[in-house]
């Protein structure tokens, strides 16, 4: 009877999410094999094996697991490897494109999934072109910046190129009501940062020095990328400022304006083909309907990083740690 009620209870709880959208919803018979897949969502026009395959990067650019609506969710920093291998090791793949949508995220993430295309890159020979969607901002551009060639849309949003480190102090607001708060440290610096603390010049340097030293590697990169673009353009499109993708095609930030029919056909360019199929890689029960389907995800996720010039809907995981942590990331709305 117990058991009854249970699964009564369940269904109806899932009736209340899912509401009266075309949902689906999954469970207790999710595959214990979660190895990734490869779908055809272009073929080819001829007989041919050659294949490029399509890996995405969306949302937060973090090294930790992004929790989803009844779902574990993804590490983008795992994900991204996992895809990468994949195509490393299929004979068949010849090329990929790299789909971007991203605002950024952490600096040693962005920093990893860099290095992680780069060593594809010398390991395999396999050309990438990077495809710049809505966004591809700061931690984005710095990842983009490791491919063979970069197309944008004329209305992409892109460059950011800088860094933050935010803080927050509550010790004003605790002081008001009569709270005081103590800290018993080891050193001057020991709870620089801490919200139950405000910064003094000391900690101010301290944090300066390292955005600055990540700021540095952050430009270097993409002097080193993109060496025909003019000082005083370099100067303009790296002081944090985004562009469009049209005035990041005028000043040098990309290589072409197109979608992603150029960025495909650029890459069976690069690779020497003619024709060639285009897949996706994703998980079982993901629905691949298209070139432009977002692989990895079952159903949008409720707390997915949401984009426009207007808002920016952050997951849980970055308010969680923005205090504590460096970001390539472009922040619309959030002061």
């Amino acid at each position: 009877m117990f058991r009854s009620h249970g699964l009564v209870g369940i269904f109806l709880i899932a009736v209340c999410l899912v509401g009266c959208g075309p949902t689906t919803f999954v469970v207790g018979i999710s595959p214990g094999d979660q190895k990734m897949m490869a779908t055809v969502v272009e073929p080819a026009q001829t007989r041919t094996r050659d294949r490029v395959a399509v890996i995405d990067v969306s949302g937060m650019i973090l090294n930790a697991r992004i929790p989803g609506l009844l779902s574990e969710g993804e590490n983008p920093v795992n994900m991204f490897h996992e895809q990468l291998r994949h195509a490393a090791k299929d004979k068949y793949v010849k090329a990929i494109v790299l789909r971007l949508n991203t605002p950024g995220g952490a600096v040693a993430a962005s920093d990893m999934m860099y290095r992680d295309l780069l060593d594809f890159k010398e390991t395999t020979g396999k050309p990438v072109v990077v495809v710049m969607m809505d966004v591809a901002a700061s931690g984005g551009y710095y990842l983009a910046c490791a491919g063979d060639t970069i197309v944008a849309y004329p209305s992409t949003v892109t460059a950011s190129i800088g860094v933050i480190f935010q803080t927050v102090s509550l010790q004003p607001a605790l002081s008001s009501i009569g709270i005081q708060t103590e800290a018993i440290t080891s050193g001057p610096n020991k709870d620089a940062g801490s919200p139950l603390s405000t910064l003094t010049d000391g900690h101010r340097a301290v944090y300066q020095q390292m955005v600055d030293t990540f700021y540095a590697d952050f430009t270097g990169i993409v002097r080193a990328a993109r060496p025909n673009i003019s000082d005083e353009d370099f100067k303009e499109v790296t002081d944090g400022r985004v562009v469009t993708g049209r005035r990041a095609y005028e000043v040098g930030l990309v290589d072409e304006l197109g979608d992603l029919d150029d960025g495909f056909a650029k890459a069976k360019e690069l690779a020497g083909l003619t024709d060639a199929s285009l897949i996706r890689y994703h998980r079982p029960l993901s629905y691949v309907g298209s070139p432009y389907a977002s692989s990895g995800e079952r159903q949008p996720q409720a707390n997915s990083t949401q984009v426009n010039l207007l808002q920016l809907n952050m997951p849980g995981s970055f308010g969680e740690s923005a205090s504590s942590s460096f970001y390539y990331v472009w922040l619309p709305g959030v002061r």
